[in-house]
C-alpha cells in the first residue's frame, strides 16, 4: 500500500451518484470525461485499496460522489487530537465565548497543528472543499486566517477552503472589529461574517450597515450567524434581504443556522422564504438536534440553495462533532423526516454538489469540467450511502489519492 498520494488518470468501473458503471478521466485535477466502463477492456490498474498503476485505479463498482462540501465549519477553534477537554463554562452564546476567550490560548488555539490535525480528519471521511468561519478580534487579530491559510497549504490541494473573517466576539460592542474585518477582506478573505445582529450587538441596523458596507467596498460575501428566533430573526432576515437588494448582493449573503426561518408560522414562513429567494439569499444549517429543522424542500423550491456544514467540531463550545460531513447527512435526513428516495439523494446533493457556491466553485460535481473530487464508498444507492454512511473506501481530491479505507495520505 502507498504512504503518499497518487496522482489519477483513470478512476475505472465506479458508478457515479448510483448508476452505470463508468470510468472518470482525469488531467490537471479535472474530470475531463465520464465514459461506460468496459468490463472486457484490458488495462492495468490498481485496486481502490491499491496505488495507482500509471495513474489508473480500479474502483470496484463503488459507488461515487462528489467530494463533500463543509459549508460551515470552525477550523481553527478545534482540539482535535489533543489529550480530551472537559466541557466548562456557561451555556449560551455569550457564556460560551467568554469561556473560549479565556482558555484558547492554553490549548494553541488558533494555531497551524490543531487546524491540520482537524483537516486531516475532515479529508479521510471525503470532504474536499470547506467555507469556514476563522475568529477575527481583538485578541488574536488575523492570526487565525493566518494559521488556516497555512494548513490548508499544507495539505498540498486535499482540500479547497474559503474563509469567512469572523467575529464571533460581537462587532460593533468591540471597537476596532469592523476595522480587523476591512482589513481581512483586504488581505484575501473571501467573505465577512457577523453574528447575531439584534442579541449581541443590540444593534442589528448598525451592524448589518457596516458588514455591507465592507462587502460594498471590496468585494466579498456576507455570512451571518442567526440564532436569534421567531420575529426576531425574521426581522433580521428581512433587513439583510432589503440591504442584498439595495447593494446589488444577490447570491452573495448567507445566512447560517436562520433558526427562526423553520420557527415561524406556515405563511409567514412561506413569505419570508420567497422573498428570500427573489433576493438571492442562500441559508447554512448545521442539522442541529433539538432546534426546529429548516424546511428544506420549501427553501429549495424557492431557489434558495442550502448548504450543510459541521460547525465546530470537538472544540470549547462543545465536545461533540467528528467531521464526518456524510454522517451529518444522515442526521440532516433524519430531522427533516425525510424517507423517500428522491428525499434521500436530495440530501446527499445538499452535502456536495449543490454546495459548489458555498466554496467559490462553478461545478462541483461527478461532470466533465468538475474538479476531480470524488468519494467512493461501498454502498447499493445513494439512499443507501445516506442513510448507512458506509466507511470512506476512497477520496480523491483535485485527481489526487488523498485518503484510502481510512488511512490519510496527505
Amino acid at each position: 500500500m502507498t504512504s503518499s498520494p497518487t496522482a489519477v488518470t483513470v478512476l475505472r468501473d465506479v458508478r457515479p451518484w448510483g448508476g452505470g458503471h463508468s470510468d472518470l478521466h482525469v488531467a490537471d485535477g479535472v474530470i475531463t470525461a465520464v465514459v461506460p466502463h468496459d468490463a472486457d477492456r484490458a488495462e492495468g490498474s490498481a485496486d481502490a485499496g491499491e496505488g495507482a498503476v500509471d495513474g489508473v485505479v480500479d474502483g470496484r463498482g463503488l459507488l461515487a460522489l462528489p467530494g463533500l462540501v463543509n459549508a460551515h465549519a470552525h477550523v481553527d477553534k478545534s482540539w482535535w487530537g489533543k489529550p480530551w477537554v472537559s466541557y466548562g463554562g456557561e451555556g449560551g452564546v455569550l457564556g460560551r465565548i467568554a469561556h473560549e476567550r479565556a482558555h484558547r490560548d492554553e490549548l494553541g488555539i488558533p494555531g497551524v497543528d490543531v487546524t491540520l490535525a482537524v483537516l486531516r480528519e475532515s479529508v479521510r471521511t471525503g470532504t474536499t472543499a470547506l467555507r469556514t468561519h476563522v475568529d477575527v478580534d481583538l485578541g488574536v487579530g488575523l492570526r487565525g486566517i493566518e494559521a488556516v491559510r497555512e494548513a490548508v497549504a499544507a495539505l498540498g490541494g486535499a482540500v479547497h477552503a474559503e474563509i469567512v473573517a469572523f467575529p464571533q466576539d460581537g462587532v460593533l460592542r468591540r471597537p476596532g472589529v469592523l476595522d480587523l474585518l476591512d482589513r481581512a477582506a483586504v488581505a484575501g478573505a473571501e467573505h465577512v461574517g457577523g453574528l447575531d445582529p439584534a442579541s449581541i450587538d443590540r444593534d442589528p441596523v448598525g451592524q448589518l450597515d457596516g458588514l455591507f458596507a465592507i462587502a460594498e467596498r471590496r468585494g466579498v460575501g456576507i455570512d451571518v450567524h442567526l440564532h436569534d428566533g421567531g420575529e426576531l430573526g425574521a426581522f433580521q432576515v428581512e433587513l439583510m434581504i432589503d440591504r442584498t437588494l439595495r447593494a446589488g448582493l444577490q447570491g452573495r449573503v448567507n445566512v447560517a443556522h436562520g433558526f427562526a426561518v423553520g420557527q415561524l408560522p406556515a405563511a409567514r414562513q412561506a413569505d419570508l422564504v420567497a422573498a428570500m429567494g427573489e433576493a438571492g439569499i442562500t441559508m447554512t444549517t448545521v442539522a442541529p438536534i433539538g432546534a426546529a429543522p429548516l424546511p428544506l424542500l420549501a427553501l429549495r423550491a424557492a431557489g434558495v440553495p442550502v448548504g450543510l456544514g459541521t460547525d465546530g467540531i470537538r472544540d470549547l463550545w462543545s465536545p461533540y462533532g467528528t467531521g464526518d460531513l456524510l454522517a451529518l447527512t444522515t442526521q440532516l435526513a433524519r430531522l427533516s423526516g425525510f424517507r423517500h428516495d428522491e428525499e434521500l439523494v436530495t440530501a446527499a446533493r445538499v452535502a456536495s454538489c449543490d454546495a459548489a457556491r458555498f466554496v467559490g466553485r462553478p461545478a462541483h460535481d461527478l461532470v466533465v469540467g468538475a474538479p476531480a473530487d470524488v468519494v467512493l464508498v461501498d454502498a447499493e444507492n445513494v439512499p443507501d450511502a445516506v442513510v448507512r454512511a458506509p466507511r470512506r473506501a476512497l477520496v480523491v481530491a483535485g485527481g489526487r489519492v488523498v485518503a484510502r479505507d481510512g488511512d490519510v495520505l496527505v
